[in-house]
């Protein structure tokens, strides 16, 4: 029977963390630098201008979904770079050979593209705060919708880089999938201004959920009741890690 490896699952772990920090201009100086963009762009050019129907200035209403947006694409940035940066350079192979089972290297994969999405997040709001009055009315819903979208994230990022075969594919799956999805997530808008058809396209996107969950945390308002929303949240978290444990215990597509 094989025996847990904690001390493995850790040091996978720090080296996914110190991989991304090396990089520090994408994942803090980046974030920085954005988030002064959208200030300036938004913040300078809207005004006080607010949201039909929610009695909120545009640019608070705005700042969460950014920031969630960002924890989303960097969470999947991170899994993914990672597995296609090691299949390009035939260096999986060897961790699908160590001592870690599947459900340890899946967890440490996971985790590490929490730590980032949540550095991106402090990084962002920390520029932002000084101009917007932004408040937290449920800590916990922040946390729960940007801990749970992370995983989902990072997850789909594990599997798009265990399928793709360079960093073609990855750029077609970032470019053609996650960049709409989250981008049409109502980060700049609230569904109730768009037309019946396309909010009904709306409600089918599923980022539209984390995004709405996570501004509710901060402004008490939003677009769907993010209280029902949890079970359907935590269910997608619990099947996309099943996929990636799964898929990684059989080396789907990695020892091509």
């Amino acid at each position: 029977m094989k025996t847990s490896n904690l001390l493995g699952a850790q040091t996978l772990f720090k080296r996914e963390v110190r991989r991304f920090l090396k990089v520090n201009m994408q994942t803090i100086v980046t974030p920085a630098l954005t988030a002064i963009l959208y200030l300036l762009v938004f913040r300078y050019a809207l005004g006080d201008r607010q949201v039909p129907g929610i009695g909120i200035d545009y640019f608070t209403f705005l700042v969460p979904g950014l920031a969630m947006m960002a924890m989303l694409q960097n969470a999947f940035a991170n899994t993914s770079s990672s597995m296609i940066m090691g299949k390009v350079m035939g260096m999986q192979i060897y961790l699908l050979m160590a001592p870690l089972s599947a459900m340890e290297v899946v967890a440490a994969f996971l985790l590490a593209a929490v730590v980032r999405a949540v550095v991106v997040a402090v990084v962002f709001l920390l520029v932002l705060v000084p101009f917007v009055d932004l408040t937290i009315i449920h800590p916990w819903l922040i946390i729960l919708y940007g801990v749970c979208g992370s995983l989902i994230m990072g997850g789909l990022g594990l599997l798009a880089g265990m399928w793709a075969k360079d960093f073609d594919n990855i750029a077609m799956v970032t470019n053609f999938i996650i960049l709409p999805l989250t981008f049409l997530s109502g980060v700049f808008y609230s569904v109730s201004q768009l037309p019946e058809l396309w909010q009904r396209v709306n409600y089918a996107n599923p980022f539209f959920y984390l995004i709405d969950g996570f501004r509710y945390g901060f402004l008490g308002v939003g677009d769907t009741d993010p209280f029902a929303s949890v079970g359907i949240v935590l269910l997608t978290v619990a099947l996309v890690f099943a996929s990636c444990w799964y898929l990684w215990r059989i080396g789907w597509r990695m020892k091509d």
